[in-house]
This record gives C-alpha cells, sequence and structure tokens, in this order.
C-alpha cells in the first residue's frame, strides 16, 4: 500500500531560509535539509502533488512579533530581518511553490491561511521538512493532526540543534501526531 496519494498530498516546508540556516543546525546540516526537501518537492510535484513553503517574517518594528518574556529569548536584529535572512537558499528559491505562506509565530497554521489553501486543493496529506524539528516543524505537526491531516515527517530532512533534541521529537512526541519515514522512503512511493 503507498505511503500517499501525491494528488492529495502537499509538502510543507518550514523555515527554510537564512535566518534560520545560519544557524548551527543538528543532527543534519543546512545541506542535508536542502537537498532532501528539494528531493521530495520534484517528486511530489512530477507526481501531481503540491507544494507549499513556509518562511517566518516580520515587520520591521516587530510588532507583529510574539513578545512575551520566556527563559530563553531568540534574538531578532534590530531594524527588521535583513533580505538575507528572509532569502531562500538557491535550491529552493530555483522551485515554484504552489502556495508560499509567511508565519509570525512556530506553527504554520497559526495565524495563516495555510488550512485554507490545503482544504481548497484537496489535501488530506503532510510531508514534512524544514527547521526547527522541535518547534516549528513539531508545533505545524500538531496543528495539522488537530486539523485531522494525515500527517509524514521527513526525519532526515528535518533538523533542530542538538542530536538529542531530534531524538527526543522523532522518538517521542511526533510519532504520536504523524509517521515518521526518510526521505528515501518517501521518494520511493
Amino acid at each position: 500500500m503507498p505511503l500517499y496519494d501525491p494528488r492529495t498530498t502537499a509538502l510543507v516546508s518550514i523555515d527554510l531560509q537564512g535566518l534560520v540556516l545560519s544557524l548551527p543546525l543538528a543532527p543534519y546540516s543546512a545541506q542535508q535539509i536542502v537537498a532532501n526537501t528539494v528531493a521530495i518537492a520534484n517528486k511530489l510535484k512530477a507526481d501531481g502533488g503540491t507544494t507549499v513553503f513556509v518562511t517566518v517574517g516580520f515587520s520591521s518594528d516587530y510588532t507583529d512579533a510574539v513578545n512575551q518574556p520566556t527563559d530563553e529569548t531568540f534574538a531578532l536584529p534590530a531594524g527588521g530581518l535583513s533580505p538575507a535572512a528572509l532569502a531562500a537558499p538557491i535550491e529552493i528559491a530555483a522551485l515554484t511553490p504552489d502556495v508560499a505562506i509567511v508565519k509570525r509565530q512556530w506553527s504554520a497554521f497559526y495565524g495563516t491561511e495555510l488550512d485554507l489553501q490545503l482544504r481548497r486543493r484537496g489535501i488530506k496529506t503532510l510531508i514534512l521538512t524544514g527547521v526547527a524539528t522541535n518547534f516549528g516543524v513539531e508545533s505545524t505537526v500538531r496543528d495539522a493532526h488537530a486539523a485531522n491531516y494525515a500527517v509524514i515527517v521527513a526525519e532526515d530532512a528535518v533538523t533542530t540543534f542538538s542530536q538529542e533534541m531530534q531524538d527526543f521529537a522523532c522518538t517521542k512526541v511526533l510519532p504520536r501526531l504523524s509517521r515518521i519515514r526518510k526521505t528515501e522512503e518517501i521518494l520511493a512511493n
């Protein structure tokens, strides 16, 4: 039985842009995540599927960013995000997504039109790639699960900031909300 029907499946790629990809990533490098995402996007598009690229973006004064106190904050540069922070890697920029979403929270669903765009296209299954596994990817998976989408997480096309964080997300949290597969398994569909 196939893992997914490409005609009702969308790749949802999270935060593949300079701001995030320039951080120290593990266990997979930015280059590995980008290469695996491109491979999945090309195969899915060739088979009649949908691609959705999600990036994070804010106004120059960050008034649209979550600004509640936390014990560990993520410092954003004064004056807004630079063009380099917002730019996709060349390999991703060369692809033309069916849908482009800008988010202002961790989840690609919260406060965006992602659900509307997916439902109008008849999407039932999501393949998730991107950064960071236990932040933006996991938040999106949680919301997708709650919205009754079937979810596949491409384990070697998502990454975070340590092997420990990746292992916890991919063995303890995400299996309760999705199916975890390697890029090779997704491409073999």
